[in-house]
């Protein structure tokens, strides 16, 4: 099995799988490419998030939804420790990890919570989760290489 290049940050939070993402406006990216913004004033930023298999979507704090301009999509209910809470959903972001990249929604949260990496970006981006070495790995049925499947 081959690892990526994605190391986890080791830090008080033991057991845990921390990566550095980067997460961007769809829209901007699009307008920067057909030359209607300036490439530098697409709204991106680069987040420290908390790989989370219980989580579905991306999850990102309200300030951040709000810095990269993502347009709301929707409520959902959601099953949260707190019991089941509608939470909103936003389209339009473009996720980067270790050069793996998709366009996925966000699901935000509260400010004060941790970004997460859930389930939905995993599988889209084909890592697995190697919680003996606290790490993501490439799917090793694929080689460790980025691949879909369709079938």
């Amino acid at each position: 099995m081959r690892a990526v290049a994605v190391e986890p940050r080791r830090n008080a939070d033991m057991g845990r799988i921390v990566v550095s993402l980067v997460v961007s406006n769809v829209d901007d990216r699009r307008r920067a490419q057909r030359g209607e913004l300036p490439r530098d004033q697409v709204r991106a930023t680069t987040v420290e998030a908390s790989v989370d298999s219980g989580a579905t979507y991306l999850c990102l704090p309200k300030p951040i939804v709000d810095d990269l301009g993502l347009p709301l999509n929707g409520a959902r209910p959601t099953r949260t420790a707190a019991g089941v809470r509608h939470m909103n959903v936003y389209g339009g972001a473009h996720l980067e990890i270790d050069g793996r990249t998709c366009e996925v929604e966000v699901m935000s949260l509260d400010e004060s919570q941790r970004a997460l990496l859930g389930q939905i970006p995993l599988e889209i981006l084909d890592f697995w989760i190697d919680p003996v070495n606290q790490r993501l790995v490439g799917n090793p049925e694929h080689g460790g290489q980025w691949m879909a499947e369709a079938y």
